[in-house]
């Protein structure tokens, strides 16, 4: 069964994709050098300029921004529009220091939620699904973004967040849920209070997990489908990158898609 969301883009050939990177590279890298000083900086320090950059195979020109220069721009340095064009901020914990803050326009949540919406068909989510969100929400990306991405499909969205494992176990049973958004360990931690409970796999109406947020072995894998009765699709993603949705797994299993 095909699984896409935008066939078209899913489905274009490697020139297709690379003519595509090309003429997008080249416009942000013109983009950021007019509008962000912190990386125009960046490019004269390392020589270049926009006119090096004329294809995809050039990116190596580029100099590397680590994630201590990301850091040091907080929290206006990486604006990159007007921030009356901008309608929201997401970012990461800031566990390790300061935080790094990302700021979306309409457009940009409107990109990323089409990459999570990406995701949730390859794992066989519909107009007919019922879709339980349990990343957390708030300024973690988990949650915002799996939300969109089921909007996006259509899927009856239940965002639950993170935590409160009987309610979660209630809203699985009581809507039927058939699609689960979290943590590998959350499902994990989730199935094993189901099977405390009394549920078998039989008895859950899950289909399919998209887990991602952490590493998560085979063997993991293979714990949470058995005791849940689904199959289970890892998905990655960063707060400096939209979130969700960089890169999921599709019916195969064998290893991710990058949403280029």
């Amino acid at each position: 069964m095909e699984r896409y969301y935008q066939k078209e883009i899913e489905t274009a050939s490697r020139e297709e994709i690379r003519a595509i990177q090309t003429e997008k590279l080249k416009k942000q890298v013109q983009h950021v050098w007019n509008d962000v000083p912190f990386y125009r900086k960046k490019m004269e320090e390392a020589g270049v300029t926009p006119d090096d950059i004329q294809s995809i195979d050039d990116l190596c020109k580029l100099p590397f921004t680590t994630k201590d220069d990301l850091k040091e721009q907080y929290p206006y340095g990486l604006l990159g529009k007007p921030l009356k064009e901008c309608v929201r901020i997401q970012s990461t914990s800031g566990t390790t220091g300061k935080r790094v803050v990302a700021f979306y326009t309409q457009h940009d949540i409107d990109l990323w939620e089409d990459c999570c919406a990406r995701a949730i068909t390859a794992a066989g989510g519909t107009d007919e699904d019922v879709c339980q969100v349990s990343y957390g929400y708030g300024l973690f990306t988990g949650g915002p973004g799996l939300n969109g991405g089921s909007h996006k499909v259509g899927c009856l969205t239940v965002p639950t967040s993170s935590g409160n494992t009987d309610r979660q176990i209630m809203f699985i049973m009581d809507l039927q849920a058939t699609i689960l958004c979290c943590t590998p360990s959350y499902a994990a931690y989730l199935g094993e209070r189901m099977k405390e409970l009394g549920y078998g796999p039989d008895d859950i109406p899950l289909k399919a997990g998209i887990f991602g947020a952490e590493a998560w072995s085979e063997e993991m894998r293979h714990s949470i489908e058995e005791t849940l009765g689904i199959k289970a699709y890892d998905i990655y993603g960063l707060t400096e990158i939209s979130g969700p949705g960089v890169s999921f797994e599709c019916s195969e299993q064998k290893g991710m898609h990058v949403n280029e």
